[in-house]
């Protein structure tokens, strides 16, 4: 949709963080949902258009719909599966907490991809800074620091940035592999 603007571009109208997108961190990237041109055709976007343009799938009289219950089963460049989680956070509450949280991620993906990436970690970096806990994502990133701070070779430190993150991520139960809807 040609100039669909949003207030919280940065969290999408049904869920996602856009802001720990992959396509979101590239230089010229996607904008985020509703950040004006250059973001990614959605469908939900015009489900939201014809049902009287909603910020967020939450404040629709039909959430949860078959579209987001069908839409958590499969990744796309992000994880899907918090998305639902997301919604009923704003639905109870409002954007304000969720955003806050978000930024503060954003804040630590960020770190990891300057300091970290050897040019292959992008999605496994954006996939953590969005099924981590905060708290487990945060110590993650303070290890990470920790172990990197002596070492200059970009592959050694995006190593052990993948390590740690592997291994928090374990400890939680979460698997950071994106689940692609097959062919």
């Amino acid at each position: 949709m040609k100039n669909y603007l949003r207030a919280h571009p940065a969290l999408s109208l049904c869920g996602l963080c856009c802001a720990l997108c992959p396509i979101h961190q590239m230089q010229n990237g996607c904008p985020g949902c509703g950040g004006g041109a250059g973001h990614q055709s959605c469908s939900i976007i015009q489900c939201s258009l014809e049902h009287g343009r909603p910020e967020f799938c939450s404040q629709c009289a039909e959430f949860p719909c078959q579209r987001l219950t069908e839409a958590v089963q499969y990744d796309s460049f992000l994880p899907h599966s918090n998305l639902l989680a997301n919604l009923q956070q704003v639905r109870e509450s409002s954007p304000e907490g969720l955003l806050e949280e978000l930024s503060m991620r954003e804040d630590l993906l960020l770190w990891l991809l300057q300091n970290c990436n050897d040019g292959r970690q992008k999605t496994l970096f954006c996939t953590a800074a969005n099924l981590l806990p905060l708290d487990v994502l945060e110590s993650a990133v303070q290890q990470i620091r920790q172990q990197i701070e002596q070492e200059p070779d970009p592959k050694k430190k995006a190593s052990l940035a993948r390590a740690a993150l592997q291994a928090a991520a374990s400890g939680c139960g979460i698997s950071l592999k994106l689940h692609k809807k097959k062919p």
